[in-house]
């Protein structure tokens, strides 16, 4: 049998690991389609280019070409899809990625399909001195570029002197993806109702609170399908995402089932087929009160190992079975363990890195608590602050994957490793304590 090749943008070694648990594994060659280096762990992006590049390496294979998947966000989360349609296999179209993509337009479509989880928003100029005066949203709120990596240049906002705080840092920083999400809008027709909104908007958002959760699914030749949700917890201050938990038990399984309701009715309106989906809610348990926060349009890179340790497979699965054409269908528990984290190691004040764990130190991490994967954000040397893609209120140094028999075993795993962890740092010119 001739092995089916499938091309995995950005893929990493800890991937390949990864795309080795899924089903019939050996029928496959995996390739990997442009360097993670240039397409996720940059701070410049040149989407044409990434494109046109990446049409270059699948036209200059010798083999045939039966499949593409991503499960990074922008601008992976774009051409995987266009390259997907050239080549003539399933993919959702532009426009209905664009309607989860653009955040404004989302919550436009969000608004007439799903309204009744629709936290008040506004779109606005962040280069609009008067913009403030625009915004008829009570303090607290959300401002978060229309595009952005992750939480990158989102901000909770209290008061008049913090909005003019976080619009400082915005405009500094939103034409790095803005600019390329632009080029992205230009190919296609956008509805009168987005007006001027386009890469380089901002939305203000109303202050929403809870607990969250993330379902992810497929939807396969109108066939939606949900194969797992997941908790994900935020570390004291509420900011920021401390921990990614599988399965999900911290809302009830009907409220659970209510997270995937919402997400069916909402990517059928949009008219997204022949892909995967993760979406993230909020549930205010005192009002029993759901809130969507976003609809993402891929399998979850962070959510990979964790389905393989409680599953037994990746979620590589069904998104490969999805591209070669192929219901799509994920095993139940048949995994080594009986829940998974992905857990992040923080630091919280800008640094240089002087010293990370060594791969010995890393091996050692694994052997005592097994199948466990530590992965590095940061290299000897850099400055935190200067680091692509980061957080706007910690800064990440790296993850950890972890497997455990309950919760309680997690949490100790968790706490125990970054202990043994060894990060060392030196502070930057101005700070106290430096030179």
């Amino acid at each position: 049998m001739t092995a089916k090749n499938v091309f995995v943008l950005g893929l990493t070694e800890v991937q390949r690991g990864e795309l080795e648990t899924v089903r019939g594994a050996d029928h496959y060659a995996f390739h990997n389609l442009l360097d993670y280096s240039i397409l996720v762990n940059t701070a410049e992006i040149d989407f044409r280019g990434l494109l046109e590049q990446a049409r270059r390496e699948l036209r200059g294979f010798d083999g045939s070409v039966d499949a593409i998947i991503t499960h990074w966000d922008f601008p992976a989360s774009i051409i995987g899809p266009i390259l997907s349609a050239e080549f003539g296999l399933p993919a959702p179209t532009l426009e209905s990625l664009l309607k989860c993509e653009h955040k404004y337009w989302s919550r436009l479509e969000q608004q007439a399909s799903v309204p009744e989880c629709v936290p008040q928003f506004a779109a606005f100029d962040p280069f609009d001195d008067e913009a403030l005066d625009k915004i008829d949203i009570p303090y607290p709120f959300w401002v978060k570029p229309v595009k952005a990596h992750s939480s990158n240049l989102g901000f909770a906002v209290e008061d008049e002197a913090g909005f003019r705080e976080a619009i400082t840092k915005i405009r500094a920083g939103i034409g790095q993806v803005g600019d390329a999400f632009n080029e992205v809008l230009s190919l296609v027709d956008l509805p009168a109702k987005i007006g001027d909104a386009d890469g380089n908007t901002c939305l203000a958002e109303q202050f929403v609170s809870g607990t969250q959760a993330a379902p992810e699914g497929t939807m396969f030749r109108g066939t939606f399908n949900a194969h797992g949700v997941f908790d994900m917890h935020k570390d004291d201050a509420g900011t920021s995402f401390e921990r990614l938990d599988y399965p999900a038990n911290s809302v009830p399984e009907g409220v659970q089932q209510r997270m995937i309701d919402i997400t069916e009715r909402y990517i059928r309106h949009v008219g997204f087929d022949n892909g995967c989906f993760n979406a993230e809610f909020m549930w205010d348990e005192a009002e029993d009160k759901l809130w969507l926060i976003e609809v993402n349009t891929r399998i979850s890179q962070s959510h990979s190992d964790l389905f393989a340790k409680v599953d037994g497979v990746s979620n590589h699965e069904v998104a490969i079975r999805i591209a070669l054409g192929q219901e799509p269908r994920m095993p139940h528990r048949e995994g080594n363990f009986d829940v998974a984290s992905q857990c992040m190691i923080f630091h919280d004040e800008d640094a240089i890195v002087t010293r990370v764990p060594s791969d010995a130190e890393r091996d050692a991490i694994r052997q005592k608590y097994p199948e466990t994967t530590v992965t590095l954000q940061v290299k000897g040397g850099e400055r935190l602050s200067e680091l692509p893609n980061q957080d706007s209120y910690r800064y990440i140094l790296g993850k950890l994957y972890i497997g455990a028999e309950d919760r309680r075993q997690l949490v100790e795993r968790y706490n125990s490793i970054l202990e043994e962890l060894r990060f060392e740092f030196a502070p930057v010119e101005g700070q106290k304590g430096a030179a």
